[in-house]
């Protein structure tokens, strides 16, 4: 493929297409890019099983190359491209063909765990929206979005975890929608200046009588902070539900499963901190929150271990 770019684009979009056949090669860079490009990943993957946390980077080199392929070439058209070819480099990794590093590496995953091919497809659609589509007019809308920009990351990771069942998927759907939504909550000043992009549903800012012009120019009033009360509430109750997964899940893996939605929930706690205004100043986790979360996956990892780690 030869695509024609006067951007600069990420080494990932470089590598996305760039040949590598050799296993081990590949594997290196997969997990190369996971700890570089993810500051937490080095912990975190020390509270996963010793013999998923190359899966994980595999996994993660493929969530991380789409996401790169969506948003940081700086041309939608030009990406749709890119994103329709990475989609069959999917369709040839399941045929048997792979030809660079993230489905050389890729291939091993999906037949260790027997992945089927629809959790990969489905994120590659949500970052294909992504250039077609900047405003929801429903909450549904933005639900619909969540299912393939979120939830088949939690759906993979059950997969790789031994859980195929429709029970812990609608559950982790849960958790991987509220995260998704906590992100958008938080983000949305930024989305719309970075990207022209608004989650807030549309019915909702009418409702709450908020208008486009206002979250552009980063004027929060009382009508803003009713807005994101409603949607944060929204998001804690999905947050809420999503809690039934973790006594369903192996111990060593609740930890992880913790970490991000522990993570997300402290998002929520950080907006209604400052009273809703994610206009003047986005919430963020402060350093000793984020050793906190950490500290306490740690701990619930060490136990588990000691425990017998299997349940």
């Amino acid at each position: 493929m030869t695509i024609q770019s006067t951007n600069t684009p990420p080494a990932t979009v470089h590598w996305a297409f760039a040949p590598m056949t050799d296993v081990a090669e590949a594997r290196q860079y997969t997990w190369r890019l996971a700890h570089e490009h993810y500051e937490n990943f080095t912990v975190v993957s020390h509270l996963v099983p010793k013999a998923l946390r190359q899966d994980f980077c595999n996994i993660y080199a493929f969530c991380r190359t789409a996401d790169d392929l969506g948003d940081e070439v700086g041309d939608p058209l030009l990406a749709l491209q890119y994103l329709a070819d990475f989609r069959q480099q999917t369709q040839d990794c399941y045929a048997g063909k792979t030809k660079t590093a993230v489905f050389t590496a890729l291939s091993q995953t999906i037949q260790k765990h027997d992945i089927p091919p629809q959790p990969f497809l489905d994120l590659i659609s949500a970052f294909e929206q992504d250039q077609r589509i900047n405003r929801y007019e429903t909450f549904a809308q933005v639900v619909d979005y969540c299912t393939r920009s979120a939830d088949p990351v939690g759906r993979l990771v059950l997969y790789l975890a031994g859980y195929r069942d429709q029970q812990r998927q609608t559950l982790s759907d849960k958790t991987c929608t509220a995260l998704q939504l906590a992100n958008f909550w938080q983000d949305v000043r930024r989305d719309i200046i970075e990207r022209d992009r608004i989650y807030l549903p549309a019915d909702s800012m009418r409702t709450f009588n908020v208008h486009e012009k206002q979250i552009r120019e980063g004027r929060c009033d009382d009508y803003y902070r009713a807005l994101l009360k409603f949607e944060v509430d929204r998001c804690q109750a999905l947050f809420d539900e999503g809690h039934a997964l973790l006594p369903l899940i192996h111990r060593q893996l609740r930890s992880q499963i913790s970490l991000f939605s522990g993570g997300g929930e402290a998002i929520l706690a950080a907006i209604r901190q400052q009273n809703y205004d994610t206009l003047s100043h986005r919430p963020s986790l402060s350093k000793a929150q984020k050793i906190s979360l950490m500290a306490r996956a740690v701990v619930a990892g060490v136990l588990a271990t000691f425990a017998g780690g299997s349940r």
